[in-house]
């Protein structure tokens, strides 16, 4: 039996007893783990495609160890312009165990809570007084009130 299960954003395909490496999870070494993200299971021919995932169904695992992944250099380069740059990184993984592939923590059905809501709206719809606008003033137009000011003059000397 396998399965094809999501975990820390990639799609894995996985069996029991398999040992693999994946993106640093944050549960501490020795926790066990379950993963309900599954997108497809094969049990002897018996395929189970999920859409997206199936419900029910989850990969149960256990954190073996968290290390660092071998070093990769990254090397750029530009031919006659006198231009290199190195760089590289080591990724941090974790190394798991899968213990069994089958039904995970289902969920609880959705409770049906729309009727009481509704009654609760038309409750605080009748409760609070309706605000009421205030009367806006009419602003001066800006053309009259151009025309109200004053003009200065000027006396010329001469």
């Amino acid at each position: 039996m396998y399965a094809i299960v999501e975990i820390a954003g990639q799609q894995f395909k996985v069996q029991k007893d398999q040992k693999l490496f994946v993106h640093r999870l944050e549960a501490a070494e020795g926790d066990k783990v379950s993963f309900d993200k599954v997108m497809l299971t094969d049990d002897n021919g018996k395929v189970t495609v999920g859409a997206p995932v199936i419900e029910g169904v989850a990969v149960n695992a256990k954190v073996l160890q968290h290390l660092k992944g071998d070093k990769v250099i990254v090397f750029k380069k530009k031919r006659r312009k006198g231009y290199q740059k190195s760089n590289g990184h080591r990724q941090y993984l974790t190394e798991l165990v899968i213990e069994g592939i089958g039904a995970g923590a289902k969920k609880a059905p959705a409770k049906k809570a729309a009727a009481p809501k509704a009654e609760k709206v038309t409750a605080t719809a009748e409760k609070a007084p309706a605000k009421k606008a205030a009367p806006k003033k009419e602003a001066a137009p800006k053309a009259e009130a151009k025309k109200a000011a004053p003009k200065k003059e000027t006396k010329k000397e001469d």
